[in-house]
């Protein structure tokens, strides 16, 4: 294997984020009277925002008058986190940085909005180190449709199969997949095991350490 570029997904990915998500949409649901089921919750994990809030609706519709308030609600309870909430992923900051200083081409392709795309590369101090940062919002389909990974390939100038996705969730795996490209899944512990990618994907990783161990060996950038 050969690539000529590297798309990451974000949260749950770079940044320590699901659990953080999850502890927010908890209040917002708890204190409207609901109780949040993982059923539920799992239905999320990887989805654009405004589709899960759609769905958050239907589940619990005292949440907000319309899923687009609901988005807000939940959006701005992430945005307004004291900044140490939010961490990056183990392994996370070597392999960004790795990436960078080696000069390969570089984006992120993330569900979540680009406000909080913004925010969060900001904390991690990544702004200069990944600067093309693409929101799945912009896009005519959310994960798992593979929109925003070609949107990302095509700013980068590469073709979508000499790209290389690392995701998390099993909606962003898919959404790689059907882009064309080969996918390195590092489950999130938070949400995710190794097993429950066997179905769809046989590139499956335990950690960032690993993926960089393997960019290292092997040498799979042009």
């Amino acid at each position: 294997m050969e690539f000529n570029a590297i798309i990451f997904d974000m949260d749950g990915l770079l940044v320590d984020s699901e659990p953080v998500w999850h502890e927010v949409e908890v209040e917002l649901i708890e204190s409207c009277g609901y109780t949040y089921s993982d059923e539920v919750r799992a239905m999320g994990i990887g989805m654009r925002p405004d589709e899960f809030a759609a769905i958050l609706q239907r589940h619990y519709p005292e949440l907000g008058d319309s899923p687009a308030a609901i988005e807000t609600t939940i959006i701005n309870g992430m945005l307004n986190l004291p900044p140490g909430r939010i961490k990056a992923r183990p392994g996370a900051d070597e392999l960004v940085r790795y990436v960078a200083e080696s000069g390969i081409p570089r984006a992120i392709a993330s569900s979540s909005s680009q406000a909080i795309i913004e925010h969060f590369v900001a904390l991690m101090d990544w702004d200069e180190l990944i600067p093309q940062r693409y929101s799945a919002e912009f896009m005519p389909r959310g994960k798992p449709a593979p929109d925003i990974y070609l949107h990302a390939a095509a700013q980068l100038g590469c073709a979508p199969e000499t790209c290389l996705a690392l995701e998390d969730s099993r909606l962003g795996t898919q959404a790689a997949l059907a882009a064309g490209m080969t996918c390195f899944t590092v489950p999130d512990p938070s949400h995710s095991s190794l097993t429950d990618f066997a179905a769809i994907n046989d590139k499956i990783y335990r950690s960032l350490h690993d993926v960089l161990d393997e960019f290292k060996l092997k040498r799979i950038f042009a």
